[in-house]
């Protein structure tokens, strides 16, 4: 596994699985299955209704909890809500932390909610704190009436939208960049049937779905791709096994849309920043 290292110092695995739309009564069964394959970094959300199913998956493997890392993310708008959701999140979960929280997106009160993530953090309850869905305006604001810097956010990146103009901010502000809907969702046939991806697939004996990720975790984009098919599972965590050239990432860089899938947040919109 590689990882990317959070201006804080904690690590995290550049590619994990996510659990965005598994049903809670399947979550336990899906997540034990990525965590027998090798997975150590699993994503869930308050909102996904998954927590517990993550939880028991972990707690009834053969591994310490150290050995995982967890994101969450709030469903909450301002301090008092979301302090206590997050203890509520703690207790589905089973456990006494997580390993990353996140903003959801961005509400009415964003900067109270990070305040009481920032509690959290200095309280022990979760080892680092970032956003989600956040341009690099609403960043700045956060940054300027915050203490404890965010350490990631998670986007909507994808082959179609690679987020060329939020990057580079990230990059420069010390924040690492996470993909959701790495494969595009509705898209993702279309991207792996360009004739530029098949090829790579075949140069590289791989999917065009590993080539999809891979040129993704290769610019230390964090990934988390959903399934609930073991051998897709399987088959996007051994997209780490192969290598994509410079000038290969840089070849598939033309096919940028810069727009979303479903245009949510509209906040996002590279022309509303």
């Amino acid at each position: 596994m590689e990882h990317v290292t959070f201006n804080n110092g904690v690590q995290m695995p550049v590619l994990g699985y996510g659990t965005f739309q598994t049903p809670p009564a399947i979550t336990a069964e899906n997540v034990t299955k990525a965590i027998d394959l090798g997975y150590r970094s699993i994503d869930t959300a308050q909102v996904y209704g998954t927590e517990p199913g993550v939880g028991t998956a972990i707690a009834n493997s053969d591994l310490a909890r150290d050995q995982f890392f967890v994101t969450t993310k709030t469903q909450t708008d301002g301090y008092a809500a979301t302090a206590q959701g997050l203890d509520d999140s703690l207790r589905r979960f089973g456990g006494d932390y997580f390993d990353l929280v996140l903003i959801h997106w961005p509400t009415t009160h964003s900067l109270e909610t990070y305040r009481a993530l920032e509690d959290a953090y200095q309280a022990g309850k979760v080892r680092a704190i970032g956003l989600s869905n956040f341009n690099p305006d609403q960043i700045d604001e956060l940054l300027a009436n915050s203490h404890v810097k965010p350490v990631i956010d998670q986007v909507e990146t994808h082959l179609f939208w690679q987020q060329a103009k939020l990057h580079p901010y990230l990059a420069t502000h010390d924040i690492v960049h996470e993909s959701w809907a790495p494969l595009g969702e509705t898209f993702g046939r279309e991207m792996m049937a360009l004739p530029e991806v098949t090829a790579l697939a075949a140069k590289h004996g791989v999917t065009p779905a590993q080539v999809l990720l891979r040129w993704l975790t290769q610019q230390g984009i964090v990934t988390i791709p959903k399934s609930t098919n073991a051998d897709h599972i399987a088959s996007n965590l051994a997209s780490l096994d192969f290598s994509l050239t410079p000038d290969e990432i840089t070849s598939l860089r033309q096919f940028d849309r810069h727009h979303s899938i479903k245009d949510w947040p509209q906040s996002m919109r590279e022309d509303r920043y």
